[in-house]
């Protein structure tokens, strides 16, 4: 469909029972900042007996924090919806990491063209080096990576949460092209961050995490509003009753949302809430 601007007068069609949030760009903006507004909307939201959940590409543990401080108590989707968590038990509900055979591949294929690379095990991240790409990383993050020699040691035998390819936003594009190439119908490959291009089982996305969720509360997925603003969000704005897209989404996220907000220095998730939820 062709997605409405700023001001739309789309509407869910069944009062919503649980909102999901992406993180980055959408609920919290480059500092890693959650305004005012945006909390205040949030709590009016619980106090309608509307349910909250974060859907992220982020580890768990830098992601549940966001999900208890806004007293959420739906699993948490992280990892791009690699694994699913109960932020009451810390207790992992699904996981379906990379294949190792696959990881192999992602760390041959970063290393000929000398891109950056973190694996992800055990909610630890895996890095060769401390460089700028890794600095931006751990900056949004919140978490520290450890350093070793050699991912290809470290990952030997092991599978992967995830792989994360870093480089500068105007390549990019470019890495995720060359890596679905490479890696076919073994990987499910996208982008959050312009600079970010993230390797998955390609069983996982946000949607079908998302799905997860919703099955295991109760509510039907035409009951679930999804806010997301970047390429990773799509399966997730595909599933959901009601996709609401930031203002600063590409053009693929806003053509399949149903409205379209500001972007998270304007608060677009309180105007989301109170348009398409609070009404």
């Amino acid at each position: 469909m062709s997605a409405p601007e700023n001001g739309a007068v789309a509407a869910p069609v069944l009062p919503p029972r649980l909102v999901a949030f992406d993180l980055d760009g959408t609920l919290v903006d480059d500092g890693v900042v959650v305004s005012a507004r945006v909390v205040a909307a949030v709590a009016q939201m619980r106090a309608a007996g509307v349910a909250g959940c974060i859907v992220t590409g982020r580890m768990y543990r830098a992601a549940v924090p966001f999900a208890r401080s806004f007293g959420f108590t739906a699993p948490v989707v992280c990892y791009q919806g690699a694994a699913v968590v109960d932020p009451q038990r810390d207790e992992v509900l699904a996981h379906t990491a990379l294949a190792n055979d696959v990881v192999l591949d992602v760390i041959d294929g970063c290393e000929s063209d000398g891109i950056h690379l973190q694996l992800y095990r055990n909610d630890e991240y895996y890095c060769e080096a401390r460089n700028r790409f890794s600095e931006r990383y751990a900056a949004l993050a919140g978490v520290e990576p450890v350093v070793v020699p050699s991912l290809r040691e470290r990952f030997r035998f092991s599978d992967s949460t995830k792989a994360v390819a870093i480089a500068d936003a105007a390549i990019a594009a470019e890495v995720e092209r060359r890596l679905r190439e490479r890696l076919g119908a073994r990987a499910y490959v996208t982008r959050s961050l312009p600079e970010f291009v993230e390797i998955l089982d390609p069983r996982v996305d946000k949607g079908r995490a998302l799905a997860f969720v919703a099955q295991r509360l109760g509510i039907d997925l035409a009951r679930v509003v999804a806010i997301g603003d970047s390429w990773n969000d799509a399966p997730l704005l595909r599933v959901a009753g009601f996709a609401v897209a930031m203002g600063s989404a590409p053009p693929e996220l806003r053509a399949i949302a149903d409205a379209v907000v500001g972007n998270v220095h304007a608060d677009g998730v309180a105007e989301a809430l109170e348009r398409y939820v609070l009404t």
